[in-house]
C-alpha cells in the first residue's frame, strides 16, 4: 500500500454535524492516525486549517495557517501558490466540489437531489450545484458515492466511466447501540419521554423527506395508539417548510406529537435507543444515515422503498411507498404493534449495522486513494 500525501477539504465540518459534516469529520479524525497516510493537511475555502477539531465549536474562528493580516495578495498569485501547494498531493473533497488547480483529486458525490428534485431546494443551492459540479467532474480523477444507487445515477446522468467511481458506504458511530439504564432514562426524562413510549423521526424539514406524509398518516391512527406512542420529530427547520410547521403546531396542540428541533449530539443515541419505532419515509436519499443509526440502536425501522434506502437497510426495514398514504399508515401500525415483526427487524437491523462502520469506510476510502496514486 502506498504512503499517501493527502489534502482533505473540511468545509463541511460545521456544528451541528449532519450527514455530510459527520462524514467529513470521520475522515479528518481517523485518516490522520492511519499508517497509510504519509502527510495530511486540511483545506478550508482557500486557507489551511491546522486542526479541524476547532471547526466543531467555532468555524469562523478556527485556527489557520499561511495567512498574514493586512496583506492582500493578487488573485493570480493566490492561485499560483495554491497550485504549488496541491502539486504532488492527492486532494479529496468530501463535499462534492473541487477547487481549481488540483491535479490529482477525489470528490465524494453524496446524491443528485439538486438535479432530480430541483423544485424542493433553495435557489442558491441549485445554482451552486449547477455552477460547480460540472467543473469538478472535469478535474476529478475518481468519484466516491455513499451507495450503489447514487453510483448508478452518476454513471447514467453524466456518462461517467464506471471504473472511475466507487461506492463506499458511510458508517455509524459506536455510541448508537441498544441502551438501558439510569443515564438513558435521565436523558429521556429531560424531554418528557419514557423508554418505548414514543415513535421517532430524525430529519431536516424539507419537502423530499415527506414529513408531511408521515404526519398525515400518523394522525389517522386510533386515538388510543396516538396518545400511547406520540411521534417525536428531531431535526432542523430546513427550507420550504412553513406549511409543515403549521401542521406540526396543530399536532402538538392535539397532544400526539412533539417537535424537539435541534438536540445536542450527545442526546441522540438515547433518543434513538428509547424509541418504539423509527420512521423515515424520504423520497430520495444518497445514503440515509438516520436509518443506519436507528438500526444500530436496536430500533425497528420503517422507511421508503426509494433510492438508496432499501440498499442501506439491507432487508431489515419495513419498506413502503412514501407517496401511498394507506401503505404508510399500515406500515406505521405494524411497526408499533406487530411484536413478531419487531423482534425480527431489531435482530436483522443490528446485523446489518454491524458491518457498516466508519473503520470499514476509511479502509475502502484508502483503497480508492491507492488505486489512483
Amino acid at each position: 500500500m502506498n504512503r499517501i500525501r493527502l489534502i482533505l477539504s473540511v468545509d463541511a465540518i460545521s456544528p451541528p454535524l449532519t450527514g455530510i459534516g459527520r462524514y467529513a469529520w470521520e475522515l479528518a479524525s481517523r485518516l490522520k492516525h492511519h499508517s497509510s497516510i504519509d502527510s495530511l493537511e486540511f483545506y478550508l475555502n482557500g486557507r489551511w486549517i491546522a486542526d479541524p477539531a476547532g471547526l466543531l465549536h467555532s468555524p469562523v474562528h478556527a485556527e489557520s495557517k499561511g495567512r498574514r493580516k493586512g496583506i492582500t495578495a493578487p488573485r493570480w498569485y493566490k492561485e499560483w501558490r495554491r497550485a504549488r501547494a496541491f502539486r504532488g498531493r492527492l486532494f479529496h473533497s468530501p463535499n462534492y466540489f473541487l477547487p481549481a488547480s488540483v491535479e490529482l483529486a477525489v470528490a465524494t458525490v453524496h446524491d443528485l437531489s439538486a438535479m432530480k428534485y430541483r423544485d424542493t431546494l433553495p435557489i442558491a443551492r441549485r445554482q451552486q450545484f449547477d455552477r460547480e459540479l460540472s467543473s469538478t467532474l472535469k478535474r476529478a480523477s475518481h468519484l466516491i458515492t455513499p451507495s450503489e444507487a447514487v453510483r448508478t445515477e452518476v454513471i447514467e446522468y453524466f456518462a461517467w466511466p464506471s471504473d472511475r467511481i466507487t461506492a463506499v458506504p458511510n458508517g455509524v458511530a459506536p455510541s448508537f447501540r441498544p441502551q438501558a439504564g439510569e443515564m438513558m432514562d435521565s436523558i429521556l426524562a429531560g424531554y418528557g419521554l419514557n423508554t418505548g413510549g414514543y415513535a421517532l423521526c430524525v430529519s431536516t424539514l424539507e419537502p423530499r423527506k415527506k414529513i408531511d406524509a408521515l404526519l398525515s398518516a400518523y394522525e389517522k391512527l386510533p386515538k388510543a395508539l396516538l396518545l400511547r406512542y406520540p411521534l417525536v420529530l428531531v431535526g432542523h427547520k430546513g427550507w420550504l417548510s412553513e406549511v409543515l410547521h403549521d401542521f406540526i403546531g396543530k399536532a402538538q396542540a392535539d397532544g400526539w406529537m412533539r417537535y424537539l428541533g435541534f438536540v445536542p449530539e450527545s442526546d441522540l443515541p438515547a433518543l434513538y435507543a428509547g424509541a418504539r419505532a423509527f420512521f423515515y419515509p424520504s423520497l430520495y436519499e444518497g445514503f440515509g444515515l438516520p436509518v443506519l443509526e436507528a438500526m444500530a440502536s436496536g430500533v425497528p425501522v420503517l422507511t421508503s422503498n426509494r433510492s438508496s434506502l432499501p440498499e442501506v437497510s439491507g432487508g431489515a426495514a419495513l419498506l413502503i411507498n412514501p407517496e401511498d398514504g394507506d401503505a404508510l399508515l399500515d406500515g406505521i401500525e405494524r411497526a408499533l404493534l406487530d411484536d413478531d415483526w419487531r423482534l425480527g427487524a431489531r435482530s436483522r437491523g443490528l446485523e446489518v449495522a454491524s458491518h457498516l462502520t466508519w473503520e470499514n469506510c476509511i479502509e475502502q476510502t484508502l483503497s480508492v486513494y491507492n488505486s489512483i496514486c
